[in-house]
């Protein structure tokens, strides 16, 4: 098998062949849990074979060397929580993408919004949902493992579930219909649907377990306990899984209850909610940049005004989090804010307490044990190669994440 170097261009990408053995060499390597120096990585076809100090490396003849001196070579970050069919809300509100652009013009928006997040380090991806484009992001992804496009890999939620009636567009007249941004169901309908989003091609089911009922309003619940019961039941006889999108403690609690694998957001996760999450290995994904994106661009000046209570709130549940133990799954919800700043939910990890070796576990070796890729987020032999380096150590200095000199996916360079 040949490695192929996939070479940027000014108006896009162009393939190139090298020979099959490639020797990584950076300063060190963060191999998805704790730092080494001086080690060197084999990569055989789209495999890691050898990992280690380089005098303890058997190299076959032939095999290229790249240098990365300076460089700390990792696992490819594995983003938790996205949106490739979504662009930042500053350019065109949610409301405004979900009616106004057309799932096609979403979908040659995310060409774009894939690559950049590869070209950011990022080689696996969860899409929490198309966001009012159907089954768009199934798409992406086929167009992607086909090799039309170029991005990560992606694991996708098709349409996502919300409960009747609780989801936007909002503010229109009973008489109006307008194209909502998830697919509604209820009662023992919502089985089919889950059947149906599995069967279109979804990997995993996102249910929304509560949502604001009319605009403006707080989060209330959604689906009871028995309807999110039967989704799971469903998705897992299907060989899949669910996750939630919860903020509030009656959504999480029934959420978790009802058996799905991550609670997304969590912003009013209060030391009860979290013990029931550490309990029952429900895992959350914080969301933090989507969050401190979308008060920005309401107006807030970072760094300025004084914090908006669900700044407080957010760092105070964050906090909770992680002394309660739960599984910390690194995902941003980028789309809210431009891709290929995936970075961001890194930095406010750690400004909101979290050791950087912590947060890089958890873009790397959690997130692949939690979204069940037993073959990625380490390097390590027999693992896939996908493998990024970053100026200078991300251990000493988070904002190196920003500085990606070297994408590897499955063997292939994309960056160099």
């Amino acid at each position: 098998m040949n490695i192929k170097v996939i070479i940027t261009i000014a108006l896009g990408f162009a393939l190139s062949a090298s020979n099959s053995q490639t020797l990584l060499k950076p300063d060190r390597i963060f191999d998805g849990n704790e730092i080494h120096e001086g080690w060197v990585v084999l990569v055989e076809g789209n495999r890691i074979t050898q990992v280690g100090p380089e005098n303890q490396i058997k190299i076959p003849r032939h095999t290229q060397t790249i240098d990365l001196k300076g460089k700390t070579l990792m696992p490819g970050l594995i983003e938790g929580h996205s949106h490739i069919l979504l662009h930042p809300y500053n350019e065109t509100t949610w409301n405004d993408q979900v009616l106004k652009e057309s799932p096609v013009e979403r979908s040659i928006r995310a060409v774009n919004h894939v690559k950049n997040s590869l070209f950011a380090g990022v080689t696996t991806m969860r899409d929490l949902g198309a966001e009012g484009a159907g089954y768009s992001d199934v798409y992406v992804k086929k167009t992607i493992e086909e090799g039309i496009i170029v991005g990560p890999r992606l694991l996708v939620a098709g349409p996502a579930v919300v409960a009747t009636g609780a989801y936007g567009p909002k503010g229109f007249h009973d008489g109006v219909h307008v194209p909502l941004g998830a697919e509604e169901a209820s009662g023992n309908d919502v089985i089919k649907t889950v059947r149906r989003q599995l069967g279109n091609g979804a990997d995993f089911i996102k249910i929304y377990a509560d949502y604001r009922w009319k605009p403006g309003a707080p989060s209330n619940p959604t689906f009871s306990l028995e309807e999110i019961k039967l989704m799971v039941e469903a998705a897992e006889s299907a060989g899949s899984y669910a996750v939630a999108h919860a903020s509030t403690p009656e959504g999480m609690r029934r959420a978790i209850l009802g058996g799905v694998e991550t609670i997304e957001h969590g912003d009013g996760a209060t030391a009860e909610i979290l013990q029931l999450m550490k309990k029952n290995k429900v895992a959350l994904c914080a969301t933090v940049a989507a969050g401190d994106a979308i008060l920005q661009y309401n107006g807030w000046n970072k760094g300025k005004d004084p914090e908006p209570d669900r700044i407080i709130q957010k760092k105070e549940s964050f906090k909770l989090a992680m002394e309660s133990g739960v599984d910390i799954v690194f995902g941003g919800d980028v789309g809210v804010f431009p891709h290929g700043e995936n970075y961001k939910e890194l930095e406010l990890m750690i400004d909101y307490g979290m050791k950087p070796i912590r947060a890089l576990q958890s873009a790397t070796s959690v997130n692949a044990r939690v979204f069940h890729l037993d073959n990625l987020g380490n390097i390590k032999k027999g693992f896939l190669a996908d493998i990024i380096a970053v100026d200078d150590n991300p251990i000493k200095d988070i904002k190196a994440m920003r500085n990606v000199s070297f994408v590897m996916k499955d063997g292939v360079i994309y960056k160099n």
